[in-house]
């Protein structure tokens, strides 16, 4: 490259990190935590669900209470509430059933209760509170709903493009030094510089993956809005102009899964929108089907049940947007694989860290060099360091 495009990458990269830094900095203090999420609910008395395991596994075993009668047991408990969601762990007979004053509810106003199939008992409820809970919204919204996630989303994509531009410069700054050279024995300022592009390098890869997923994930609101706007409205034409269906005149919810299950006998169920919510229209429940393995269970396929009668009225995939967030939302905190997956995002959550950190100490501490220094710095193949 000639002097000229190494000054403009130069500058984008500059200004990009500077602006971004201090909130992926935020997100990457938060997120390491959040990787571990499900062992640190399990170490802090969250319930266990492996005290379910030898029980039925499938969600509609003979011997597992019906889905009506685990409704209407924690409806008694909450009068004047209507559901909202009912979700099912398809490996053990534990499920949730979430209840709000009404099917809009905010998520502050909901309530998740955990009961056992198995026993038809309640085994308790998940807290909204507590340390994690204020981590995910910090790490989701900084407590600023849409906005704040709107906000993260954008020092993502700034994130992003400073990946590509340091990227794009570390080509002709190494031109003359081997991989991974650490000119240890020189200036602190050449050091820091070597561990900030030997760490950053190494970690291109999940820096961007991450970068890329968090973005699409700070879009989710407006991506489910798209979907109601468009494929579910579609699904639901024949309704239009209809009021809204009472909670009075709800239907069986086993019924409703049964047509389900007869119409796409090789999925399981991961949860299911009542109506009024998000996810479902103001007639129907919204069953949420998922595929058996570890790559298929992400991907969604929503089914319309008339939430009255009890008849499917359409079934059918998501579009990409949707199946691009369902991919995201877990690969985001490395939650396709066990544990060593988790510990390997963990190890390159630090090393993130550390460049973020190294890049902030750089710019903090040579402010007084001209950009033109760092220009034919990185043009001399990083032979030639500005004055300190």
């Amino acid at each position: 490259m000639n002097r000229s495009n190494i000054r403009a990458w130069y500058l984008i990269h500059k200004w990009t990190s500077l602006i971004c830094t201090l909130f992926l900095l935020m997100l990457c203090v938060t997120g390491l935590p959040l990787i571990f999420h499900d062992e640190i609910d399990t170490l802090s008395g969250e319930p266990d669900r492996m005290a379910a395991v030898g029980a039925p596994s499938s969600t509609d075993a003979p011997t597992l209470k019906p889905l009506d009668a685990m409704l209407e047991k924690v409806l008694a408990g909450k009068p004047g509430e209507v559901p909202v969601f009912m979700a099912f762990d398809n490996e053990t007979p534990l499920m949730t059933i979430t209840t709000a004053p009404r099917p809009d509810s905010k998520a502050a106003e909901m309530t998740i209760h955990v009961l056992n199939r198995a026993t038809g008992e309640t085994t308790g409820r998940e807290s909204e509170e507590g340390v994690m809970h204020f981590l995910l919204q910090l790490h989701t919204d900084m407590f600023l709903g849409l906005p704040g996630m709107l906000f993260l989303g954008l020092m993502g994509f700034l994130f992003l493009i400073a990946l590509v531009s340091g990227t794009v410069l570390y080509a002709p700054f190494m031109r003359k030094l081997d991989f991974g050279t650490l000119r240890v024995s020189r200036s602190e300022r050449l050091r820091r510089i070597d561990y900030h592009n030997l760490l950053g390098i190494v970690a291109l890869a999940w820096m961007s993956v991450v970068g890329l997923t968090g973005v699409i994930n700070a879009a989710a609101t407006p991506l489910r809005q798209m979907w109601q706007m468009g494929e579910l409205a579609e699904m639901t034409r024949a309704y239009e102009g209809r009021p809204p269906l009472p909670p009075s005149r709800y239907g069986s919810i086993d019924k409703a899964m049964a047509a389900v299950r007869q119409a796409r006998p090789g999925n399981n169920p991961q949860f299911i929108a009542f109506p009024g919510g998000a996810f479902s229209s103001r007639h129907h429940y919204a069953v949420f089907l998922q595929g058996t393995s570890k790559l298929t269970e992400h991907v969604l396929t929503p089914a319309l049940v008339d939430a009255e009668s009890g008849v499917l009225t359409d079934i059918r995939q998501m579009p990409w947007y949707m199946v691009a967030l369902s991919y995201s939302q877990p690969l985001h905190f490395g939650d396709y694989g066990a544990l060593p997956l988790k510990i390997l995002w963990a190890i390159l959550d630090l090393f993130t860290l550390y460049v973020l950190w190294t890049g902030l100490r750089l710019w903090l501490g040579k402010r007084r060099t001209s950009t033109d220094a760092h220009v034919r710095e990185v043009e001399s193949g990083g032979l030639v360091a500005p004055a300190e």
